[in-house]
């Protein structure tokens, strides 16, 4: 790469009636060569979005912290000024394959991948050896703002982001979603039961419970401060759930094809995803307060009257006919829960039963 001209090795493809390159970049040039629009020019006059500077942290540590294993997608950009390439002749005749010069004065603009671009120079300062890895762009010429502006919908129309149980299932860099598929995979509770793709449940499905659900409850069971090991969390979180699910009666009819998952989902609250992180938050302190037999207390989950037409579930989770989940109904959820139990309630527990009781909600 001169001064004057930009020069990479590329391949030449074609869409819909125009010519596009592809280039491999090594990261040190990402922050130079490309431009994001001005923050101050209005949105109707930009190509692209503005920068959610919240982001850039996450994305630059994921690559810092992985620079073994991390994989960035390519860039698309537009090229506003004098391109020109020169291919390579393969059996005499010009191939796709070849050098594509870009003029030192040309704009480069991103199309999609600016969040990237950024992280990447956030990357670099964090840690330089980087600099010589590498990442794919996709160029195309620059054919006006408008041009520019429905690439950038064409290429964010169908991005959508996968399922959280899924993108949980094919995480293997946290711990906790490790020893949650095990989980799922080796207890009888959960045998036939959990939907792994989707967050989720079609109103037909066999399952009761999305693999994000077991995971975002399981969470409070785990502690890798004090137990770094994957053996004990597996066995921990294992007899936590298998426990409990010998106490819902409607979770084992399922299992032994006694009783519809339909109708279990439909009537019983005990599969919602707030329910099973009530469970979470209540085990923990079970667990916490009764150390030695922890287990034997469960058996009193069978004093929780678990349809969702008991009142008590409307004055805690349900507003208007729906399950509300945020913060204080996984609280209120879980409250009723521990009283079953036999667990104490904290502060901040007990104040949002006395404003249940004051309101006679």
């Amino acid at each position: 790469m001169s001064l004057n001209i930009h020069r990479f090795a590329a391949i030449k493809g074609r869409q819909s009636g125009d010519d596009f390159y592809t280039v491999v970049c090594e990261m040190a040039t990402i922050p130079r060569l490309f431009l994001f629009n001005e923050a101050t020019i209005p949105t109707e006059l930009r190509a692209q979005r503005h920068i959610n500077k919240s982001r850039i942290p996450e994305i630059a540590k994921y690559i810092v912290d992985n620079p073994k294993n991390y994989i960035f997608s390519a860039l698309t950009a537009s090229i506003d000024g004098k391109i020109n390439f020169k291919p390579l002749k393969i059996n005499g005749k010009d191939s796709e394959v070849g050098e594509l010069e870009i003029s030192g004065d040309a704009r480069l603009m991103i199309n999609d991948g600016q969040h990237r671009r950024a992280a990447i120079e956030k990357a670099l300062q964090d840690n330089p050896s980087l600099s010589n890895e590498t990442i794919a762009v996709v160029f195309f010429r620059d054919k006006g703002l408008k041009k520019s502006q429905q690439m950038f919908s064409d290429l964010n129309r169908h991005a959508i982001r996968p399922a959280t149980s899924i993108a949980r299932l094919y995480d293997h860099r946290d711990p906790v979603a490790e020893v949650i598929r095990r989980v799922v995979y080796e207890t009888e509770v959960f045998k036939g039961v959990v939907e792994m793709e989707r967050s989720t449940i079609a109103e037909r499905s066999s399952k009761l419970f999305p693999f994000s659900g077991i995971y975002s409850a399981s969470k409070n069971l785990i502690d890798f401060e004090k137990n770094k090991k994957i053996e004990d969390q597996v066995k921990l979180v294992s007899a936590f759930w298998e426990t409990v699910g010998q106490n819902m009666d409607q979770w084992k009819g399922v299992r032994t094809g006694n009783q519809s998952a339909t109708e279990v989902r439909r009537d019983y609250i005990h599969t919602h995803v707030i329910i099973l992180q009530a469970i979470g938050v209540a085990g923990k302190d079970l667990i916490n307060q009764f150390p030695s037999n922890w287990k034997t207390k469960f058996k009193n989950l069978h004093k929780v009257n678990w349809l969702k037409n008991d009142p008590e579930w409307h004055k805690r989770v349900i507003i208007n006919g729906r399950v509300v989940k945020n913060t204080n109904s996984i609280i209120l959820a879980s409250n009723l829960i521990k009283k079953a139990l036999g667990v104490r309630l904290n502060t901040k527990e007990k104040a949002l039963e006395s404003k249940i009781k004051k309101n006679g909600k």
